[in-house]
């Protein structure tokens, strides 16, 4: 039998055959705190608050996460800001299930645990200040 000539450039640049053969992947745990980060922030409950240091203006920051734990069973700590008046159950229940099935689409770690602090509660219709 002869090969096609996908199949003959797919041996010819080692790109053939089962993915684990052509080598390893390691997803750092900054990448894992950023996407759990990332989808903690969109969700429709959560709100950014102004970050200050001795007074002074940073800008504003969204939630923040801490991820401890083997592959197959990741503890996830969020800190977030939410929306003010909004049921805090219900948007933390959404927030959770939303950073787990992120986190397990993307990277195919387990998620044993995402325990959320809710750090502050921000007034939906207030308008940015300018610093």
């Amino acid at each position: 039998m002869t090969a096609t000539p996908e199949q003959a450039a797919a041996e010819d640049t080692g790109c053939g055959g089962d993915p684990a053969d052509r080598g390893r992947l390691h997803i750092g745990r900054t990448v894992v705190r950023k996407i759990a980060e990332h989808a903690a922030d969109q969700d429709p409950g959560s709100a950014r608050t102004r970050r200050r240091l001795a007074g002074v203006g940073l800008g504003q920051h969204g939630a923040t996460a801490q991820v401890s734990g083997p592959d197959d069973a990741l503890r996830i700590r969020l800190e977030v800001a939410l929306r003010y008046p909004a049921p805090v159950r219900g948007t933390v229940a959404s927030m959770r299930k939303r950073v787990r099935s992120e986190l397990e689409r993307i990277t195919g770690f387990r998620v044993r645990t995402v325990d959320v602090t809710v750090s502050a509660l921000v007034p939906a219709d207030v308008t940015p200040r300018v610093e």
